[in-house]
């Protein structure tokens, strides 16, 4: 396949990408910034496409993959800079010195509240906080999948208005 049949074939199909773009950044401006990285990978890439080949899983498999790897990217780079000491990058996740008296009496309160929970919904809240799944607590119970949902979550409701925030 010639170049310029390559570049009709891409050009009449990369409109296709700009929803999907949108759909995977959720911004408008990374979405454009995704689809031209694209166009460029798959231009650069040209020789790789298989001709009779569906190019558009082509591209979106193309444009999948950027993401992908901005995103991990991202999350290993990810820190702040601080201009008020001399511009030193600081990592954003350093962990913060805390009173363990205070964190005591947090995990105290919250200990409260769960053993002040109803029976009904404390005994399948401790199951899933103990870390079994939904289906394993029904088994448990015996009780139905979706009763063992809506309990849970009337728990946590009931535990977010009683637990003040500190």
């Amino acid at each position: 396949m010639s170049s310029t049949e390559f570049n009709n074939l891409l050009m009449g199909n990369a409109d296709f990408l700009r929803p999907y773009a949108i759909t995977l950044t959720k911004d408008s401006e990374s979405a454009k910034d995704l689809y031209q990285e694209t166009l460029y990978r798959a231009l650069a890439n040209r020789e790789k496409y298989l001709a009779g080949t569906n190019i558009r899983a082509w591209l979106y498999t193309i444009m999948r993959n950027i993401f992908i790897n901005n995103y991990r990217r991202g999350n290993r780079q990810y820190r702040l800079l601080d201009n008020a000491m001399g511009e030193f990058l600081l990592h954003h996740q350093q962990p913060a010195i805390g009173n363990y008296a205070e964190n005591g009496l947090r995990v105290k309160d919250v200990h409260m509240a769960i053993y002040n929970l109803p029976s009904i919904f404390k005994q399948p809240f401790l199951l899933y906080y103990e870390g079994y799944k939904y289906y394993e607590i029904a088994v448990i119970l015996n009780e139905p999948l979706g009763t063992v949902k809506s309990r849970i979550h009337f728990a946590r409701k009931m535990l977010k208005s009683r637990i003040t925030r500190y």
